[in-house]
């Protein structure tokens, strides 16, 4: 396994199916803005459905800041095409079925079983921005992504005069 990314790496340029079926490049939702992309065990479990409607919560927030959202988990399209259906859910969620964006992403599995629970941050130009890693506080992730989407969506605070 790959070492998780860190702040200053680049992201893994990677495709995958999203819940319609439709091939997605990270790198084409990265260019539109910040992308915060979230990697969570399982659909439809307690965490992940609390994550996943926190995510849907503040979704308006998030596209007002410009970014776009993405959860990954190695569940299938379909299932990912229920979970997204049942909870409304607005953004894309990313079927990851043979780990490739896990790995190229340093995320590593609980128990050698689940996905881990990491949400990243990344800038327009594929630089990971933010990371941010519970499994336990799965509610956290959106605070953590908002609050750095929030700064680069500000921009850098300019110089003081004089």
């Amino acid at each position: 396994m790959a070492k998780l990314l860190a702040v200053g790496d680049a992201a893994p340029d990677v495709t995958l199916p999203d819940q319609h079926g439709e091939p997605v490049r990270l790198s084409t939702l990265w260019r539109r803005g910040p992308l915060v992309v979230y990697f969570y065990p399982q659909d439809e479990t307690p965490g992940c459905t609390k994550e996943a409607c926190a995510f849907r919560d503040a979704f308006e927030v998030f596209s007002d800041a410009g970014a776009t959202v993405a959860g990954i988990s190695s569940d299938s399209v379909e299932s990912h095409r229920r979970f997204a259906a049942r909870h409304r859910l607005p953004f894309t969620l990313l079927a990851d079925e043979r780990d490739t964006a896990r790995k190229g992403f340093g995320v590593s599995k609980t128990l050698g079983l689940l996905g881990g629970r990491v949400t990243f941050v990344i800038d327009r130009k594929g630089t990971v921005r933010h990371v941010f890693s519970s499994r336990l506080f799965a509610a956290r992730h959106v605070g953590e992504a908002l609050a750095t989407v929030t700064s680069l969506h500000r921009g850098p605070r300019p110089a003081p005069p004089g």
